[in-house]
């Protein structure tokens, strides 16, 4: 093939090449928006609604936040320490954030800190004053607080130290208030994580309750004399 030839044969190749190209936005926008609200019709409101009627049809008590009911008022959550007024009351670990859910949060102090040190040693003296024992005696988890110092549970080694206490303030056997102790100690979860455990809210409620229906039992025997 001669050079004319070949010239001839490659100037609609350069004038193809030559003409400006226009792009077609309108047919993209279209499926764009058309996914952006199936996405957010799917996953922002009808996943959230399966998923919240599921948690509520299978987990009625965990979904509505594992309440305790008293009388028919809430008196707290399994799940969240609170503090209690009165020696009658089995008292829970310390909490940075003073009990207050909204600000769930620990004291970011190092173990290093000297003022760590201080709160837990002036801590440490409190509650071997209050229980009557030993500073040495004092279990680790009353004088410390958690992570989000909202933690519900103590060893069964910082209740044993407060049956004492709570016994002879409401007037029980130190064995009735110790049996209730073990009804409401906890195993590790599924016999393999973590460690047994007391939940306080549950422990004082029961406390409250053995109360009340020895004084139901009280005033209905009081006829009878």
């Amino acid at each position: 093939m001669n050079r004319s030839a070949a010239a001839s044969l490659s100037r609609p190749a350069r004038a193809r090449a030559a003409t400006p190209v226009s792009l077609q936005h309108t047919g993209a926008l279209r499926p764009a928006i058309g996914l952006g609200v199936a996405s957010l019709l799917l996953l922002g409101l009808a996943y959230a609604v399966a998923a919240t009627g599921i948690s509520a049809a299978l987990f009625p008590v965990q979904a509505e936040g594992s309440l305790l009911l008293d009388n028919h008022q809430v008196r707290g959550s399994r799940l969240v320490a609170q503090p209690f007024v009165g020696d009658g009351y089995f008292q829970a670990r310390p909490s940075a954030a003073n009990y207050d859910p909204m600000a769930a949060a620990g004291s970011n102090l190092a173990r290093s800190n000297p003022a760590l040190q201080e709160r837990v040693a002036e801590a440490t003296r409190t509650v071997a004053a209050r229980e009557g024992i030993a500073v040495d005696e004092v279990p680790g988890d009353l004088v410390t607080q958690s992570g989000a110092g909202m933690d519900p549970e103590l060893s069964p080694a910082a209740a044993a130290v407060q049956v004492k206490r709570v016994a002879g303030n409401r007037g029980l056997s130190v064995e009735q208030v110790q049996a209730l102790v073990q009804a409401h100690t906890q195993g590790p979860q599924w016999g393999v994580f973590g460690q047994p455990r007391v939940n306080v809210m549950t422990l004082n409620l029961a406390l409250d309750g053995l109360k009340n229906s020895q004084a139901a039992t009280g005033a209905t025997e009081t006829p009878a004399r």
